[in-house]
């Protein structure tokens, strides 16, 4: 067996795209979203526990979690939802195929990512966005007095 390469940049090879462009740093953020909605869900049946505790447990720990810091962190939640499932449609659209067009032959540069992957992505970023803010407004009312 041949020799196998380090992995110098560990972990954080994620972060660095190099040479490679935008489709990296969605990836990128498709895997971050993905960890930090794994991490609400398990601080999320972390505190729904406190239930079988009694109404007292439940109450303290509910009157802990209604704060300003955490209505930002429910925000950012909702941000990396948006993100994640419309990133997540976009990845399977174009593993099905679907806004591809006819196959090519696959010359650098790849004609299909640049005129069909691209616009499908940024359409689906703003569309993202839209979400964002649109959520985003009801997190103004919250901190409004």
């Amino acid at each position: 067996m041949g020799r196998l390469r380090d992995n110098r940049l560990g972990i954080a090879g994620w972060g660095y795209a190099g040479r490679y462009g935008f489709e990296r740093y969605a990836y990128f953020f498709q895997r971050l979203t993905g960890l930090g909605i794994l991490l609400y869900f398990s601080l999320h049946i972390f505190v729904t526990a406190y239930r079988a505790f009694g109404e007292q447990a439940w109450t303290r720990v509910m009157s802990g979690v209604d704060k300003p810091f955490f209505k930002l962190g429910e925000y950012m939640l909702f941000m990396a939802v948006a993100y994640h499932a419309l990133n997540g449609l976009r990845v399977l659209f174009s593993e099905l195929g679907l806004f591809m067009g006819k196959p090519i032959r696959p010359v650098y540069p790849y004609e299909t990512s640049l005129k069909r992957q691209r616009p499908l992505f940024f359409i689906v970023m703003a569309l993202a966005g839209v979400i964002i803010v649109m959520g985003g407004l009801d997190l103004i009312r919250y901190f409004r007095p």
